[in-house]
């Protein structure tokens, strides 16, 4: 199973809401963002609190909430289950990073401010990640696609 099916199944199977707001993903739609700049075991969950995040600020690859009020529980709940996923994966000191990462999105956001891509790779290296210029930049371009947020880079 690849992410984006373990991203829909697992919050479908957790709620009603969440499954009924399911859509189907596109192509593009299916394009991992920063989980290819961290190591393997963070993958899911990197892409899941990536996904959150687009739940939240941008334009999501996989759900489409009926009322603000769902969009805003979904984001949380897949904020939450990307941390477990990332606990998972790599204890405290990777909780930690994705906690510095969504309090830096979330107040450059605040403030409409760029650089939240840039965060997000710094999240990835702070996760053991050590990606090449190239997978930078084409996350980078992903993002911005997704959320229409310039990089500060």
């Amino acid at each position: 199973m690849n992410v984006f099916d373990a991203i829909a199944s697992g919050a479908g199977a957790e709620s009603p809401l969440w499954a009924a707001a399911l859509r189907v993903p596109s192509q593009r739609d299916r394009l991992p963002v920063f989980s290819t700049l961290a190591p393997e075991p963070f993958a899911l969950g990197l892409e899941t609190v990536y996904e959150a995040y687009l739940v939240h600020y941008g334009a999501s690859r996989l759900f489409e909430p009926r009322e603000d009020s769902e969009q805003i529980l979904l984001g949380d709940y897949l904020y939450a289950h990307g941390l477990v996923r990332i606990s998972e994966a790599g204890g405290v000191d990777a909780v930690a990073a994705m906690a510095e990462l969504i309090s830096r999105c979330a107040s450059l956001r605040a403030a409409g401010e760029a650089g939240d891509g840039d965060a997000w790779v710094d999240a990835a290296r702070s996760l053991g990640g050590d990606p090449s210029g190239e997978d930078i930049a084409t996350a980078l371009r992903r993002h911005a696609a997704r959320t229409g947020a310039g990089v500060a880079s």
